[in-house]
């Protein structure tokens, strides 16, 4: 708005300017999350949610009182009505994984105080039918038939047994691949893991699988040697089998404990659970009871007459009843809580398993549980995090890729280059391997955390993912699961028929010689419904966004029966008689592309963009 001049004028000091905004009122500034609702900006801007819906929809944003809407939408408002917009951080306890706040607290030590003793997470891992369910069955049957008598039902996929007045929890997982996804999702749950090893199979394919999968995890290794029963048992021919998988036993050169077992005759089973107390009195497993709790989900389910149902296993602080949650995209409160004795509880302390009853929806397995103050807060973070959710693909960084692997080796985000390597056969892993490993710099490491022979699995791709790793293929293929579940995760695939291409690739990466690859990203498409002329500047098109969005200044091809009649950027978009910066998806606009004006109706038009990959 212009200003009527006032008499006199600004003398400017020698060789500077007084510049307008020193003259001007400060804009004052304003917070806004990465999502509100129209009514929570309504009440931050102190103003009607009327005039806040009017000013949307000028922007081409057609929203309810009620509706959530993202920080740049919001901050175009806030700057109509004077304020000048800044995003609200993340409060660090919502966005640190679970684990991250765990070891964040025990890394802080004596400086926390009210941090106390934990009973250890358990696993079991191992190949398929060498006695995983039998050991766990053993397990829980033992402990309980001698405090209790009768029958035991298991209500939930985890549970706690009592040694020495010690407790451990063991969760009841299918195997290495459920271990490893939930990791994937930050939810790193298991402090311990068994190993479990049929003394007349020996080490077999999955077996070794379960090795990598812990080892990756950083996770301590207990080995069980289960069926020494039968009679061609042989457990030394198992000791020497995984001393040759580079897990050396006690007695064997190393330290990883083992401990012979029978699950079906209930040998060795007390022996078993003395060695755990062992290993985790060696971890110092702490956490603090004190606190609100977190936890993370390891089971859920839809029952007919309680509703949703979760088991949430609390790794810090202390879970009561009646408390107000978040869990992952949901919320409720804690109506009722059972062990997995089917037990009512008011208090579930950290490393306790209990099912909770009181959610909104069902949550999903590895969600995170944090206990908040207020039902407005738990409704506020369910839509930043309904945001989060819909924004990760963008704003979450993928995984370690060759083409930014110097990137962040030089911001110090990387260590360790953790690859999984997949081959036709298993005669070339060694060579390669060895060729790899050998590439290491004073910055960072090459480590090989799984390798074998055959097509590239999902298994493969959740390992990757936990990982922080890529896959490198040699002369095999992609199962197509495996396929869509790297496009999703993010995990950079390198294939390869000639190792010194691999090997040279790799070296470039690691020291920022590796050539760029570009993919081209499709952000939208329209279709056109109507062809208008537009005076001196030709024709535009009338079209009906169907898919994704269009944004002005973006690539865009015409596509017409199959066959691309013209390629070019938007030099013009407008919705209505104003100009827009960006339409989405369910809207109509009119679209001018530079020096293309042969519009048919029905012509699909393309919008597109070149990116770096990785």
């Amino acid at each position: 708005m212009a200003k009527a001049s006032k008499p006199g004028k600004v003398v400017e000091p020698l060789g500077k300017k007084v510049s307008e905004d020193s003259l001007s009122p400060k804009v004052p500034s304003i917070e806004i999350p990465h999502a509100l609702s129209v009514r929570q900006l309504a009440d931050l801007l102190q103003t009607s949610a009327v005039d806040i819906i009017k000013r949307l929809m000028r922007n081409g944003i057609m929203a309810n009182i009620n509706q959530v809407i993202d920080y740049e939408a919001a901050a175009v408002v806030a700057a109509d009505f004077g304020f000048e917009a800044h995003l609200k951080p993340w409060p660090a306890e919502r966005t640190a994984g679970v684990i991250g706040e765990i070891k964040r607290q025990q890394l802080q030590g004596a400086e926390l105080s009210g941090l106390k003793p934990r009973p250890p997470v358990v696993t079991i891992m191992g190949h398929v039918d060498h006695g995983k369910t039998r050991l766990l069955d053993a397990i829980r049957q033992t402990n309980v038939m001698a405090t209790e008598a009768g029958s035991i039902t298991q209500h939930i996929g985890a549970y706690q047994v009592e040694v020495n007045g010690q407790k451990i929890t063991f969760l009841d997982t299918p195997g290495h691949e459920a271990f490893t996804a939930m990791r994937a999702r930050g939810a790193q749950v298991t402090d311990i893991t068994i190993l479990v090893v049929a003394a007349d199979d020996g080490v077999m394919p999955q077996t070794l699988e379960a090795i990598d999968h812990a080892r990756a995890a950083g996770v301590p290794i207990v080995v069980a040697i289960n069926k020494i029963d039968k009679p061609n048992a042989n457990p030394e021919l198992v000791k020497q089998q995984l001393a040759d998988a580079g897990l050396l036993i006690e007695g064997w050169g190393g330290d990883i404990v083992c401990v012979l077992v029978s699950a079906k005759e209930k040998q060795g089973i007390s022996e078993l659970l003395e060695n755990l107390l062992v290993v985790a009195e060696m971890e110092n497993l702490k956490a603090n009871p004190s606190r609100p709790a977190v936890g993370v989900v390891i089971e859920a389910e839809l029952d007919k007459t309680k509703g949703p149902l979760a088991t949430v296993l609390v790794h810090t602080g202390s879970l009561r009843l009646g408390d107000t949650v978040v869990v992952g995209s949901t919320w409720g409160r804690v109506k009722a809580m059972f062990n997995d004795m089917g037990k009512r509880l008011r208090k579930a302390e950290p490393a306790t398993p209990v099912e909770i009853l009181g959610l909104n929806s069902m949550p999903q397995v590895g969600d995170t549980l944090i206990v908040v103050a207020t039902e407005r807060e738990a409704r506020a973070l369910i839509q930043e995090r309904q945001l989060e959710m819909q924004q990760q693909p963008s704003r979450l960084p993928k995984s370690v890729s060759l083409n930014n692997l110097f990137d962040q080796i030089s911001a110090g985000q990387v260590k360790e280059l953790n690859i999984i390597l997949k081959t036709d056969v298993q005669g070339t892993v060694e060579p390669i391997r060895s060729s790899l490993e050998r590439l290491g710099m004073e910055e960072v490491r090459v480590r090989i955390i799984h390798s074998g022979s055959g097509n590239i699995t999902e298994s493969d791709v959740m390992l990757a993912s936990a990982s922080k790793g890529l896959i490198i293929s040699f002369g095999c293929g992609t199962e197509a699961g495996a396929r869509r579940l790297a496009d999703v995760e993010g995990v950079d695939i390198r294939y390869y028929d000639v190792i010194y291409s691999l090997v040279e690739d790799v070296d470039k990466a690691l020291k920022g010689m590796l050539e760029p690859s570009y993919v081209e990203v499709i952000d939208g498409r329209a279709e056109v419904r109507a062809v208008f002329s537009s005076g001196k500047t030709g024709r535009i098109s009338g079209v009906y966004v169907i898919e994704g969005k269009v944004g002005r200044g973006a690539s865009v091809r015409v596509w017409r029966q199959e066959q691309v009649v013209g390629q070019s950027v938007v030099s013009s978009l407008r919705r209505f008689k104003d100009d827009a910066k960006e339409v989405t998806v369910g809207y109509e606009c009119g679209v001018g592309i530079k020096d293309f004006d042969d519009f048919q109706v029905g012509d699909i038009l393309e919008f597109f963009r070149t990116e770096k990959a990785g």
